[in-house]
């Protein structure tokens, strides 16, 4: 079923807006900034929304961005979007690629790059927004937008919520929130119940004793400790979690020593843990903790090992109401064709917690962003996981659909609350 013009209150972008934005997002993609960083970023976004008539809050929670634009009774909607982006560098070859470098949360030097996504979902707020304030005429209630730092880090969320912005806002009826995703572009997903996986991350120091390579004797060391923890952590899933249930454990970070004749007094392993259930997600950190201070005693540790949080996402749960609410109105516009039904996902988000801080319903949902071109082929081939994901070096998504879409969805969805009778 093709899009049906006549049910919307909400007109698409036009060419003139999409132009610009895509200048916009040019922009955001070549000069990326780091998690809680995003003092570029979020200046943009408040000049943006002050330019279009927005009541704009700058600062919360470091470097989060909050605008509201009241047009009369009715409804609170709250639209989210993620600004930061990801230490890593980028290998698109794209003529806007990113070169920029900095500093990461742990003190290191690292290239900089948007290879998540979160430069498009600026600007597909940056559309929404304008596109409400033009288009007063057609809605009723109050546009919360809200341009988060951090998400990548789980920092950002909770930093704004701690900041005050229970208190100093307006509750929201529904918290909305998007995410491109490697599907072909033009096409959108949802779920009801478990959307994304709750995820957690530590950081674990393994202690030895430090000697000469020629020594070992004199030794405990933690490079043999660290390779063993890490070969038995693999057997968590394979062998403490039920077929059932799902988890997923990855180390990302294994450090340790500085000289191939030198033996060093510790090594640093920073792990990732995804879940769907609370019980799943109990019995596997629970699981990790108890390897890792076994290897450690094992291998005569003169110190057990010491454990740090360095974040923590929730489970994202979509409203089955909200979200049945919120498919209708995907499907009115777009036709059943390009609105499906997907599983779980084991990304993870922080978004949820602004739904929880309100206790109020959250609908969160994906959006393509490959051509669909090369999709469809990668799909006759059987290739469909060879294609660029988040967080790999070479994902960009295509500008065209994905940013019209984009757009496009926030309004659908958002109109199901905010279009006046």
């Amino acid at each position: 079923m093709p899009e049906d013009h006549a049910l919307q209150a909400l007109p698409d972008p036009s060419p003139t807006l999409l132009v610009e934005l895509e200048g916009i997002y040019r922009d955001l993609h070549a000069n990326p900034e780091l998690s809680m960083q995003e003092q570029r970023t979020s200046g943009m976004a408040a000049a943006w929304l002050r330019r279009h008539g927005y009541d704009v809050t700058e600062g919360v929670g470091g470097t989060g961005v909050v605008g509201l634009l009241r047009n009369g009774d009715g409804p609170t909607v709250l639209l989210r979007a993620d600004m930061d982006a990801l230490p890593i560098k980028e290998s698109t070859g794209l003529a806007y690629a990113s070169d920029r470098t900095g500093t990461d949360r742990f003190g290191q030097a690292t290239s900089i790059a948007h290879a998540c996504g979160h430069d498009m979902h600026i600007v597909w707020l940056m559309g929404a927004t304008r596109i409400l304030s033009e288009n007063r005429g057609v809605w009723r209630g109050t546009v919360m937008a809200v341009f988060q730092p951090g998400e990548e880090t789980g920092q950002g969320a909770r930093a704004m919520i701690e900041d005050g912005m229970v208190k100093r806002f307006p509750k929201p009826d529904v918290c909305l929130g998007q995410h491109v995703m490697p599907l072909s572009a033009g096409q959108i997903g949802w779920h009801i119940g478990a959307m994304l996986s709750a995820g957690d991350s530590w950081e674990v120091t393994l202690f030895g004793r430090g000697a000469h390579g020629s020594m070992p004797q004199k030794s405990v060391d933690p490079v043999v400790m660290a390779a063993s923890a890490v070969m038995r952590l693999q057997t968590v899933v394979s062998r403490e979690v039920a077929m059932t249930d799902s988890a997923v454990v990855t180390v990302g970070t294994m450090q340790a020593g500085t000289n191939e004749n030198i033996i060093p007094d510790h090594a640093l392993l920073r792990l990732n843990v995804r879940t769907f259930k609370d019980e799943v997600r109990t019995r596997v950190l629970g699981a990790i903790k108890r390897i890792l201070e076994a290897e450690a005693e094992a291998s005569g540790a003169p110190t057990p090992p010491t454990f740090s949080v360095l974040s923590e996402f929730p489970l994202t749960r979509n409203d089955a109401a909200a979200t049945q609410k919120a498919v209708q109105a995907l499907e009115r516009r777009f036709g059943n064709e390009r609105v499906v039904e997907v599983g779980s996902a084991t990304a993870s988000e922080d978004f949820g917690l602004f739904g929880t801080a309100w206790n109020v319903p959250s609908v969160f949902w994906v959006v393509g962003g490959i051509d669909p071109d090369i999709y469809r082929k990668a799909q006759a081939a059987g290739k469909v996981d060879e294609l660029p994901a988040n967080h790999a070096p070479n994902f960009a998504p295509v500008i065209d659909p994905t940013l019209r879409t984009g757009i496009a969805t926030m309004l659908a969805v958002a109109g199901a609350w905010l279009q006046a009778a």
